[in-house]
Formats: C-alpha cells, structure tokens, sequence
C-alpha cells in the first residue's frame, strides 16, 4: 500500500532525527552484504512510519522506549500491529534498552528474525 505524502514527509523528517538505540541499530543493519537481509529505516507504509523495515521478509522492527507503556500508547500500539498485520507485515517490538545493552546482539536477533521469514 502507498503511504500518503503527509507520512513520506514525516519518514524524512524521523530518519534525520534517529534516537540513540536507533542508531546504533541502524549501523549495523544497513551493511550490505551477499545473503544478508537487506532493511529500510524510517520506511512509510501506509498511514504508518516503520523504525525498520525488511520486504523480502514482511518484517518491521519497532524499537520502543520508555513511552510505549505509557498512556494510550500501548492501545495505539495494538491498534498499529493490527493494521500492519493485515498487510501481512509482521511487527516485532525490542526494547530501546536491549539495544543499548548490546546492540550487536540485537542486531543478530533481529537478522535472524528476517532470515526464519525468508529473507
């Protein structure tokens, strides 16, 4: 589904404005390299704006802070996930924090993730 020009703006304006975990995350997921999936960051789909995006897989990694428990968030989440899943766009949520902690480790989960979806 094309995402609406209002959210390839907002796309822009996030991939210039990447948290801590984010990139840390990001540096190591754009390496290209022969059999290794390739991600997108800040990817538009539809009214959405995905953290990371792999579309041989049909996988979007959300890397979520603090403020994702917080609220209506959680139910915003849920909502979002649902709506991605009837893309047929799996969502997998991982701590900005476990990131932080070891973000090579996180980096292999999240490649491996992509590889079991056929990546």
């Amino acid at each position: 589904m094309r995402a609406p020009s209002k959210t390839h703006a907002r796309a822009r304006e996030l991939r210039s404005a990447l948290s801590l975990p984010e990139k840390l995350l990001w540096v190591r997921l754009r390496r290209r390299e022969v059999g290794r999936p390739t991600f997108r960051r800040q990817h538009p789909v539809g009214p959405f704006v995905l953290d990371f995006y792999c579309s041989a897989a049909r996988l979007c990694i959300e890397v979520d802070g603090a403020s994702h428990s917080a609220g209506d968030r959680p139910q915003r989440d849920e909502r979002r996930d649902a709506w991605l899943a009837g893309q047929a766009i799996e969502v997998v949520r991982i701590a900005a924090s476990y990131v932080l902690a070891d973000p090579e480790q996180a980096t292999e989960y999240v490649l491996h993730l992509a590889r079991e979806r056929g990546a």
